[in-house]
């Protein structure tokens, strides 16, 4: 037998932990100060840092700085030894991980600056989303290159998740990042209105299946064998689980937009294939979970296995409540409110946090070559995360129900009880302030663990190259008698690659072809038309600040909703939407019935002195104040680029309109601050007015005004029995 000698780059995975620690500090600060900012609306201490802007800020750090580093860690150490090679290329793992660091920089860079696309989970602007596919092919080449040298011939089940996840990002990313730029970091989505909303939360959905998960389920089966010392419990439950997870999956994204203006029968399709996710995604967790059959008196003494059965706990607990959450009589109550928010945080503190716990626990001594310096402190760490989660979700869950009860109350005279939002959002306030408690017992046990691993790494001895020999690779792909018939496929990396790309093409293309390509899906309505320039740059003003963050767009047919907002929402009304604006989580109330003309038909003044002091407008309100937008000119050097982008979008202005653009704006910028003008201020010149003119709140204003204008219904009370077909 010819032995092979050879070395494992563990500098590279060393580089991924050391991002991985620092990133997720980062990102989970951020997030505290978010949580906070929800408490005191005074910490929205400046532009760049309020709410609106910040809150996608932590997103992104929490899920491509903080989980993205930790997955290019698992997956540069777990994918070495287990195809017994070095990795294929040392330039492309350094610039795989330099360039994923200038990403998120990037991020940091240009989301607290308002440069954003306004699609959640998706925002950063066009350059970067370039920057980020050509990173992710630099990882796939670099990941496929060394399955192909490898000198193990059957890929083992992690590898499965590791191909699955690459493949399945790239479509995602590649399909959902289709804009049109306007400019160097400013562009429009190529979709609008439902279609937008569709592909939006097919790749919102799939995000979080295939870069939050598949890629952790890879770690899983790689680190809890080894960490428990221990073979995986059933091969064949693997097999079911990665097929099946990967072909369901898939399909579940239109479960965010129940009762909404998307077709029902693509909402139906999400809610059964959400309901079918059950079985693999719980077949996954046993798989886990059994693999430490006979091995609990280990999980009680290490932290290792402690972290790591919490984290697949909570894998299984948002798995099936992901799916209880899909059924329409569950989502009613759910959706748009905080109950969201905690099962996001279920799956990302307890799952992909308490995995990457356990993973760098593992991984230093390891490198390291030494003992973890304190178990004492990686206990403490466990258990002041643990108690962080059940801090912060289980008050986001009470927040949750209260939210959807309360919106949904009625006195026996077919009146609502609770009116006016607000008194909704004043419900809260404590239970925001066990949020943020929550959070911050986390942060804390995530720098005991920082503390912990630098102590570790400072009495061991780092081996940047670590030797290693294995046989080499038996060319022959015969197979032999008796051999289970997956082994065929686990020989054949490119196969799978296809075979899984095939899968997971299947369920986007069933629900996004008819959706763009018949018409009836979308009906036109023809008193619907494109926003006027001044109404255009207010919206982009909406999306700079990160308003769909906290308001949703989206008025659905329930009676609740109608009783409170207005006609509910049509598909037609927002097909010159670029992106859609519908929003997931509603800390304001929805404004897609907020224009002038509509149920609450607001004056000017009152929207400028709500940007301006909006607790002093709305007692107990936790919005942030807006003086920026007031101070702020409104820049239109872009309009006329905007408006042909818009023109090749479909928006049918007329040709040419783009020079003459800017003066409507001007004019229709002067009837508004005329308004304002007249309302607020004892000095009504014309000099006030014509400076006012120049302001952005100026612009936002024309957009909120316009918001479902196109529809105008007074009397909601009095609208078709067709409205309230749905009253849960």
């Amino acid at each position: 037998m010819n032995i092979e000698q050879f070395n494992y780059d563990n500098g590279t995975v060393r580089k991924f932990v050391i991002a991985t620690s620092i990133w997720g500090i980062i990102g989970m600060t951020v997030g505290l100060l978010v949580a906070l900012q929800l408490v005191w609306p005074d910490l929205n201490l400046t532009s760049w840092l309020s709410f609106g802007r910040i809150r996608p800020l932590h997103t992104n750090a929490v899920i491509f700085a903080f989980v993205g580093n930790g997955i290019f860690a698992g997956v540069y150490y777990s994918l070495q030894r287990l195809l017994k090679t070095r990795m294929w290329s040392d330039l492309l793992s350094n610039i795989n991980f330099w360039g994923w660091q200038l990403i998120i920089l990037s991020a940091v860079l240009t989301l607290p600056f308002g440069y954003t696309t306004g699609k959640e989970y998706a925002e950063l602007e066009w350059p970067i989303d370039i920057a980020i596919t050509l990173l992710w092919v630099v990882f796939g080449v670099n990941m496929f290159a060394t399955i192909l040298v490898r000198r193990v011939k059957h890929l083992y089940v992690a590898i499965w998740f590791f191909i699955a996840t690459f493949v399945t990002v790239a479509v995602l990313h590649i399909v959902n990042s289709f804009e049109l730029p306007v400019s160097f970091l400013k562009s429009y989505s190529w979709y609008a209105g439902v279609q937008d909303a569709l592909v939006q939360w097919w790749y919102g959905h799939n995000a979080v299946a295939f870069f939050l998960t598949t890629p952790y389920l890879g770690l899983m089966y790689y680190f809890v064998p080894k960490a428990a010392n221990r073979p995986v419990y059933s091969y064949r439950l693997s097999i079911i689980h990665f097929w099946a997870l990967i072909f369901i999956y898939i399909w579940a994204g239109p479960h965010h937009l129940l009762y909404t203006a998307l077709p029902d029968w693509a909402q139906s399709l999400g809610v059964v294939f959400s309901i079918m996710l059950i079985a693999p995604s719980w077949g996954g967790m046993l798989n886990g979970l059994l693999t430490l059959r006979g091995a609990w008196d280990r999980v009680r003494e290490s932290a290792v296995l402690k972290f790591m059965v919490v984290a697949i706990t909570a894998y299984g607990m948002s798995t099936f409540e992901g799916p209880m959450m899909s059924l329409k009589s569950v989502n009613v109550i759910s959706h748009f409110t905080d109950w969201t928010i905690a099962h996001v945080h279920v799956g990302g503190l307890g799952w992909n946090g308490m995995l990457t716990f356990g993973m760098l626990y593992w991984l230093v001594p390891k490198m390291w070559k030494t003992k973890l310096f304190s178990d004492t402190l990686a206990n403490v760490h466990f258990w002041i995360a643990t108690l962080g989660i059940l801090l912060y979700a289980i008050p986001m869950y009470w927040a949750g129900f209260t939210q959807g009860l309360m919106w949904q109350d009625f006195n026996p005279d077919g009146t609502l009880v609770n009116k006016d939002f607000l008194e909704t959002v004043t419900q809260l306030r404590y239970m925001y302030m066990m949020r943020a408690t929550g959070g911050g017992l986390y942060i804390i046990g995530a720098l005991v663990m920082v503390y912990n691993l630098i102590k570790t790494a400072a009495s061991g001895s780092f081996m940047k190259d670590e030797a290693a020999e294995a046989p080499a690779l038996e060319k022959a792909e015969t197979g032999h008698a008796g051999e289970y018939w997956h082994r065929f496929i686990e020989r054949r990396p490119i196969q799978m690659l296809v075979l899984s790309l095939v899968l997971i093409l299947i369920g986007g293309l069933v629900e996004m072809v008819p959706t763009f390509l018949i018409k009836s899906n979308i009906p036109t309505i023809e008193s619907v038309q494109p926003y006027t320039p001044l109404e255009l740059e207010g919206r982009d003003l909406y999306i700079r600040e990160g308003c769909y963050n906290c308001h949703s767009q989206m008025v659905r047919p329930l009676r609740f909703e109608t009783a409170r907002y207005g006609e509910y929402s049509k598909a037609g009304e927002f097909v010159y939407d670029h992106p859609f604006q519908w929003g997931s989580k509603r800390t304001g109330p929805d404004l897609h019935r907020e224009g002038r003309g509509n149920k609450q038909n607001r004056p000017d003044s009152w929207h400028y002195l709500h940007m301006l002091e909006p607790q002093n407008i709305s007692p107990g309100s936790i919005m942030p104040a807006y003086p920026n937008l007031i101070e702020n000119d409104l820049d239109v050097s872009s309009t006329p680029d905007k408006i042909r982008a818009m023109q090749t979008l479909g928006v049918p202005y007329a040709e040419g309109y783009d020079q003459e653009a800017v003066a409507d704006l001007q004019i229709q910028a002067m009837e508004i601050a005329q308004s304002v003008v007249k309302d607020i201020s004892k000095d009504a010149s014309d000099a006030k007015v014509e400076e006012l003119s120049k302001k952005e709140i100026i612009a936002l204003i024309a957009y909120l005004q316009r918001l479902g204008s196109d529809i105008n219904v007074e009397n909601t009370q009095q609208a078709s029995a067709e409205n309230n077909t749905t009253n849960p």
